[in-house]
C-alpha cells in the first residue's frame, strides 16, 4: 500500500477516499485476502475514520472488500468463473446501448469521446495501469450514459469496478498504446459514421476480445487452469447475441 497517495480535502470526501482505495485495490498496493483496519487507512490518506468507513461499506456494497468484525477489512479475490459471468452480461447488454448512442450521439458528445480516448492513451504511454483502467471506464460509461438507461449504466459500472478492482486487468501490461488505440478505432468510427449496427459489432467486439485476452492471461499464470475451457463458457450465452 505504499504507493497510494493521500487525498486531498474538499467537497464529497468520501467519493475521494473511495476512489483511492479502488485504485490501491487495482494496482495490487492493497492485496486480496490480507486484512486492513479504518485506522491505518484514514492515516494512511491522511483523513478521519469517517469517510474511510464510509467509503469500505460502498466498496463492500459492490461486492469488493468485505468488513470483517473485529478482525478490519479484507479485499476480496472473485473467481475467474464469476469473471466470465460478468463478461458475458457486459457482452449482452452494452451493445445494443451502443447502438442506440450512435442514433443520438452529437458532435460535442464526439468531441468528449476523442478526449477519453486521448487520456486512454497517454495513461497508457506514461505506464499508469489506474489512469488507464479509468480513462477507459470512462470512455465506455459514457458511451453507455448515451443510451439514456441510468439503471444500465450503474449495472455496468459496478461489474467493471468487480473486475478492475481485483486487478485481473489486461492493459497496459500487454498492450501497447498503439493496440489501445486500434481497439476503440472502429467504435469511434461508428460513431461518427452514426451507424448504430456498426457500433454494437465494434463494442462487442471489442469487449469480447478483452474478455479473451483476460482469461489466457489468468489462465497462463494459474497453473491448472485451461483458457480453452473457459473461453467456450464465456460462448455459453454471448454466441446468441451476433
Amino acid at each position: 500500500m505504499s504507493s497510494m497517495q493521500q487525498v486531498t480535502p474538499g467537497v464529497s470526501l468520501t467519493a475521494q477516499v473511495t476512489d483511492m482505495l479502488r485504485a490501491a485495490i487495482t494496482s495490487g498496493g492493497m492485496g486480496p485476502g490480507e486484512h486492513y483496519s479504518a485506522i491505518g487507512l484514514a492515516e494512511k490518506l491522511g483523513v478521519s475514520r469517517t469517510p474511510v468507513r464510509e467509503a469500505l461499506q460502498l466498496l463492500e456494497k459492490e461486492g469488493i472488500v468485505r468488513i470483517e468484525k473485529n478482525r478490519g477489512v479484507r479485499v476480496l479475490q472473485i473467481s475467474l468463473d464469476e469473471i466470465v459471468q460478468i463478461f458475458q452480461i457486459r457482452i449482452l447488454l452494452e451493445p445494443p446501448a451502443a447502438a442506440r448512442a450512435a442514433e443520438v450521439v452529437s458532435e460535442g458528445d464526439l468531441e468528449r469521446f476523442r478526449e477519453l480516448h486521448r487520456r486512454i492513451l497517454h495513461a497508457a504511454a506514461a505506464d499508469d495501469g489506474p489512469g488507464t483502467l479509468q480513462a477507459d471506464k470512462d470512455f465506455h460509461l459514457f458511451l453507455l450514459g448515451l443510451a439514456a438507461n441510468p439503471r444500465l449504466t450503474a449495472l455496468d459500472s459496478e461489474l467493471r469496478n468487480l473486475v478492475l478492482a481485483h486487478g485481473l486487468v489486461t492493459i497496459p501490461s500487454v498492450r501497447s498504446s498503439q493496440d489501445l488505440a486500434d481497439d476503440r478505432r472502429d467504435i469511434l468510427q461508428a460513431l461518427e459514421r452514426r451507424a448504430p449496427q456498426a457500433a454494437a459489432a465494434a463494442v462487442r467486439e471489442h469487449v469480447t476480445r478483452t474478455a479473451r485476452l483476460l482469461i489466457a492471461g489468468v489462465c497462463a499464470n494459474t497453473p491448472g487452469l485451461s483458457a480453452e475451457a473457459y473461453l467456450q463458457k464465456l460462448e455459453h450465452l454471448t454466441k446468441f447475441s451476433s
